[in-house]
Formats: C-alpha cells, sequence, structure tokens
C-alpha cells in the first residue's frame, strides 16, 4: 500500500474536537426530537414512520461527520456516539425521575375493556393500528382486551379479559349442549307405557 493512499485514509479532515463534539451535539438532538415526535416512533411503525427513520440516519450523517470521509473521523464518531449513550444509560438508570422526563412514561390506551380515544389522539395511534398490534399477540378482537399499554419503548401490551368473550361463547354453547343432551336423555329414559299415558 502506498503513504499516500494510508495518508488519505487516516489523515483527519477535521480537528478531533470537532470530531467529537458533533455526534454528541447530532445525539443530543435526536435524544429530543424523537422524544417529541412520541413513542409510537420508536416501534409502531406506519409507512410513513418508516420513511422519516430510513432517510434520519443519512440526514444527519454529514453533521456527524462534516468535511471527513477518513476511517479514522469514522472511527472517533462511531466511539463517541457509543460512549456517549453508555454513559448516558448508565446515568438515567440511577436517576429515575430523569429517565422518566427523557423516556416519558406509558400511555393507557384501553382500561377495564373501555377505549381510550384521547390517549390513542395523543400518541396518534388509530383503532385499526390498535387492532393490528393486538391480533400480533393472539387476541382475534378488541373485545378481548382488559387492559392496553403503549410501553416506553413503543410496544403495545395487552392483558387479556380473564375469561376472554371467545371463552364465554364457548362456555355458553358447551352449557346449551350439556342441557339439550340432558333433555334428551330424559326423554329417552321414559318408558313407552309412561309416554302412552302422557297422551
Amino acid at each position: 500500500m502506498d503513504a499516500k493512499l494510508l495518508h488519505d485514509m487516516f489523515d483527519l479532515g477535521i480537528p478531533v474536537a470537532e470530531k467529537v463534539l458533533r455526534p454528541i451535539l447530532v445525539y443530543a438532538f435526536l435524544v429530543i426530537g424523537l422524544r417529541l415526535a412520541g413513542k409510537r416512533e420508536l416501534a409502531q411503525l406506519n409507512a410513513f414512520d418508516l420513511v422519516v427513520l430510513l432517510t434520519l440516519s443519512n440526514t444527519v450523517q454529514n453533521a456527524i461527520i462534516g468535511d471527513d470521509n477518513s476511517v479514522s473521523g469514522g472511527i472517533i464518531g462511531a466511539t463517541t456516539l457509543l460512549v456517549v449513550n453508555y454513559w448516558v444509560v448508565r446515568f438515567l438508570y440511577g436517576h429515575q425521575k430523569l429517565e422518566e422526563l427523557v423516556e416519558g412514561g406509558a400511555t393507557v390506551l384501553i382500561d377495564d375493556g373501555k377505549i381510550l380515544e384521547r390517549n390513542l389522539k395523543q400518541e396518534l395511534i388509530t383503532i385499526h393500528e390498535l387492532e393490528a398490534a393486538a391480533h400480533k399477540q393472539g387476541l382475534s378482537s378488541l373485545d378481548e382486551v382488559e387492559h392496553a399499554e403503549l410501553e416506553i419503548g413503543g410496544t403495545i401490551s395487552f392483558t387479556a379479559r380473564k375469561p376472554t368473550a371467545e371463552t364465554v361463547r364457548h362456555d355458553e354453547v358447551m352449557a346449551r349442549l350439556d342441557a339439550l343432551a340432558r333433555e334428551l336423555k330424559t326423554l329417552g329414559s321414559r318408558s313407552p307405557a309412561a309416554a302412552a299415558d302422557g297422551r
């Protein structure tokens, strides 16, 4: 390998301090931006959300690396992001109130079987999206849901009714079948003479 090629690969185009500061500023902006955008941006994605997240990294790339395409610059930028994230996560672990401020709290979407329309509107989640999330967790409809929450990480967790609506319907059908079977047994046990007397 020639010396000029090696020099071009590893020579920083901007000062190291700037190289470290750029990823920190972009990291802080993205944490705040995603917090303000809402929890759905993190997991419950529709097509528009997905496009935004896919282009976001490309949009901030130049802000992170500046006018520098060197290997050294990329390593410094990536290392800075990893270190900052490690320390932020460690710091927030010991400070619950601050973590809740940064990450927010869970949002109740269904409580005691009742859909909370205001909370759905606040989180920009449609009934259709809520039903799709319920189907992914094995629930056939929202009638089977006792409680649902949009978690901090953006996933929706469901608690099924005990028993579920499907189970209640099944039990009712089985009870009717049992009653019919008893009636048939009673009719079958009557003797021909008793049946004749009953006419």
